[in-house]
């Protein structure tokens, strides 16, 4: 089983019998870090010579891209479609041939994180603004793969914002038909507009803008999809449904691979 000591050297910057809250902090982002990577490398194990891949987006599938971009150095033949413009950039600087699902619209294997998993394997995807094309990607593969530390292991959805993607065109409209279609699926909460640090709105790749709902609860995945499907001006959410058939998490007790039910 691969450990996080083989990936990374995790250092222990405290003295004596007890480090600082501060360096205990330091050192469990680093353990994180090192989860993230391990179930990142798990995954190495499902791609094969030849293989189409779609590449996710986000702290977690920065691990596998870069795994994956010293298995190409080393010689492995595989094409892959990035789901942003950041994992385009990154795939590139580790050589990893790319293309498009213009050029090639059906795809073996999608590799991606999540913000969170529930027992189903439907997940929350969005939190690094690119669930639009993570989806269209992942769509178009045979299989996908969502890998994570075990913190986002959860039982019901909702604690993390939902990503909702929409057309700046009437956001204000758009907002308000947001916060009622979660209300009509059982779970009322705030959409909050994702800006910038400069206090402008998150633009995606695609142009458009994002909500958060903070719904705390999504007690009926499927219900509040779609009736989000329903809001003119709302391009997609960040509600992966019937998608991912594998997940890999990683944590302090070692590797698990969970099998969509």
């Amino acid at each position: 089983m691969i450990n996080a000591q083989e990936l990374f050297a995790v250092p222990t910057r405290g003295e004596g019998r007890f480090a600082s809250r501060s360096n205990l902090l330091y050192t469990a982002a680093m353990d994180v870090e090192a989860y993230k990577r391990i179930a990142a490398a798990r995954a190495l194990d499902f791609v094969k010579p030849g293989m189409r891949l779609g590449l996710g987006t986000g702290s977690t599938a920065r691990h596998f891209i870069e795994l994956l971009g010293e298995r190409v150095r080393a010689g492995l033949d595989i094409v892959a479609v990035p789901t942003s413009e950041a994992t385009r950039a990154l795939a590139a600087a580790q050589n990893i041939a790319l293309t498009t699902l213009d050029d090639i619209p059906a795809l073996d294997l999608t590799v991606d994180g999540a913000d969170e998993i529930a027992p189903d394997l439907t997940l929350v995807k969005g939190g690094g603004g690119a669930l639009l094309r993570e989806k269209v990607v992942a769509a178009a593969s045979a299989r996908m793969i969502v890998i994570a530390d075990d913190s986002k292991w959860v039982s019901t959805l909702g604690r993390f914002p939902l990503p909702i993607e929409i057309a700046p065109f009437g956001a204000t409209a758009i907002h308000l038909a947001v916060e009622a279609a979660s209300a009509g699926a059982g779970c009322p909460g705030p959409a909050v507009l994702r800006r910038r640090h400069d206090g402008k709105p998150f633009v995606t790749d695609g142009g458009h803008w994002l909500l958060d709902a903070q719904l705390q609860r999504i007690a009926d995945p499927p219900k509040l999809a779609a009736r989000l499907c329903t809001v003119p001006g709302v391009m997609e959410h960040g509600l992966f449904i019937g998608i991912a058939q594998t997940a890999i998490l990683a944590g302090a007790d070692g590797v698990r691979l969970v099998e969509r039910p």
